[in-house]
């Protein structure tokens, strides 16, 4: 579904049509020098894109669980030492 573009002027003037569209399901962009600077959703969406996002995020045991495993042997670099006067 594509966003509406609004200026940030053209946004703060048709205010209510901003939320009017993001209501329906229309994800609003608002840009600031021509650039996208904000996105106006509703709350459903909101809320349906934070729930995904934590459902897919796991925990840090699972983290940790995922990390490459090894036996446990590092092989040593073969640099010698500095001499430092003190």
């Amino acid at each position: 579904m594509p966003a509406h573009y609004w200026s940030l002027q053209d946004a703060k003037n048709s205010f209510s049509a901003v939320v009017a569209a993001a209501i329906n399901g229309a994800p609003q962009t608002v840009t600031k020098r021509g650039k996208p600077a904000v996105v106006v959703l509703s709350v459903a969406e909101y809320q349906r894109l934070s729930q995904r996002e934590a459902a897919e995020a796991g925990n840090f045991v699972d983290h940790l669980l995922a990390m490459p495993q090894d036996d446990g042997v590092f092989e040593r670099g073969r640099v010698k030492p500095r001499n430092i006067d003190f």
